[in-house]
């Protein structure tokens, strides 16, 4: 990890901005900073980097990005904006609006039951509105995929140790191969982090593609299997 000191005025700094990331959100992007060893520091609802580590930093922002996002845009506090009222609107139909007001990048603000939005998105949200009470609201990509089927984690450990073990083993590719379609790198199991387990599906799918390669070479199987098989070895 660079050695840096925020707090030298000579120091030329990139400050990320974080204001609309949920708690959950800054966690896993707290977890992806660690374990790529990048010198940062939070500053309020900032995540602020040296100068030299910009690219590095872009690249894992944009990652964690698709994994995360899209975020919502705040409202800032001291912005009266146009209240709403939703006491009577029922819990899923005012998420379903927290998804709207996201992909529609609607700058907002949640007080209790009650929604304040910028006032030039008034008649945007008014529409919105409308259409959930309609039921005729679809949003692009708002249906969950899939959970991992069950004993996905150990399915993964017991795969990688059999390659890691044995490059040339013919059970492990074929487990791989039924097991990859099924896992979607934004949904993890119980307990493992989205970055955790986008990086261990990754590390599953390069794994499954050496393996079944005939001219690779066998080193290059067992330090994938190896990769892959730390990354889930605590959740087994």
């Amino acid at each position: 990890m660079l050695d840096w000191n925020p707090d030298d005025p000579d120091t030329v700094k990139v400050h990320y901005d974080v204001a609309a990331w949920s708690v959950d959100q800054r966690a896993e992007l707290s977890e992806a900073l660690a374990e790529a060893e990048l010198a940062h520091m939070w500053d309020g609802d900032e995540v602020v980097v040296p100068e030299e580590l910009e690219a590095e930093a872009d690249e894992l922002f944009g990652r964690m990005e698709q994994l995360l996002g899209p975020f919502a845009v705040a409202l800032d506090d001291d912005d009266p904006g146009v209240e709403y009222g939703l006491d009577e609107w029922p819990p899923v139909d005012r998420q379903t609006l927290t998804a709207a007001l996201v992909e529609a990048e609607v700058p907002h603000r949640w007080d209790g039951t009650a929604v304040v939005v910028a006032t030039d998105s008034e008649s945007t949200v008014d529409e919105l509105l409308d259409a959930i009470e309609q039921g005729s609201l679809v949003l692009a990509g708002t249906e969950l995929p899939a959970e991992p089927p069950e004993g996905a984690l150990s399915s993964l450990f017991t795969a990688a140790d059999r390659l890691a073990k044995d490059p040339a083993d013919i059970v492990a590719p074929e487990h791989l191969a039924e097991l990859l379609p099924v896992l979607d790198a934004g949904r993890p199991p119980y307990g493992v982090s989205v970055g955790r387990w986008a990086k261990a599906v990754e590390a599953a799918t390069e794994l499954s593609a050496l393996a079944d390669d005939p001219d690779v070479e066998p080193s290059d199987v067992i330090g994938a299997a190896q990769e892959l098989r730390s990354l889930v070895r605590e959740y087994v």
